[in-house]
């Protein structure tokens, strides 16, 4: 249980202080200087790293625009993080990540404004991030909570994608999407 406490300590939100803003009216950090992790050959970089099953699972979301592969993408980052905690039952695992992960909606709306996420923000951006906060979770970055901020933006994609499907820009695709709001409920 060691490795669970320490995960969950880790600290907050990084802010620049600069703000791009959608036509939707939600707003988010600037993204210029930071690169566009979402343009990446993902397909080519999951090979190169020795199939990362997050990677080509998030590269399959963008060439058929289907949001279940965000889920698989979830499942595989959620069952890789916690491969060393030795359970029967993932369900207290379970729990405990989208618990810590509600602290990462609380700084957001601190941050943002509450619900600003739920305004629409265009997937592409939730990739673009999700990718670099996986990166940087991977090389062990601790200047913020990389992983926390890697399942947040995969759990706001799914939802722009089933919610807000005009903002899906993978959407003209096969988006024959398995999970629906009803299901979600």
């Amino acid at each position: 249980m060691k490795l669970v406490e320490k995960i969950y300590s880790e600290p907050h939100i990084l802010d620049s202080g600069n703000r791009r803003e959608f036509g939707t009216g939600a707003v988010r950090d600037i993204q210029e200087g930071k690169g566009r992790c979402d343009l990446l050959p993902l397909d080519v970089v999951s090979k190169y790293v020795g199939g990362d099953q997050v990677l080509k699972y998030i590269s399959d979301f963008q060439e058929y625009g289907n949001p279940d592969y965000l889920l698989e993408a979830l499942g595989k980052f959620q069952r890789n993080q916690y491969c060393c905690v030795d359970v029967e039952d993932e369900t207290p695992i379970i729990a405990g990540m989208f618990l810590d992960v509600s602290k990462h909606f609380e700084e957001g709306a601190k941050k943002y404004g509450e619900d600003n996420w739920r305004k629409g923000i265009p997937v592409h951006c939730y990739i673009d991030s999700a990718v670099r906060h996986y990166f940087k979770h991977l090389g062990k970055y601790t200047d913020e909570p990389h992983y926390r901020a890697f399942i947040w933006n995969i759990l706001c994609a799914v939802w722009t994608c089933i919610h807000k499907p005009e903002l899906n820009d993978y959407s003209d695709k096969d988006t024959n999407c398995s999970c629906t709001r009803e299901e979600l409920r």
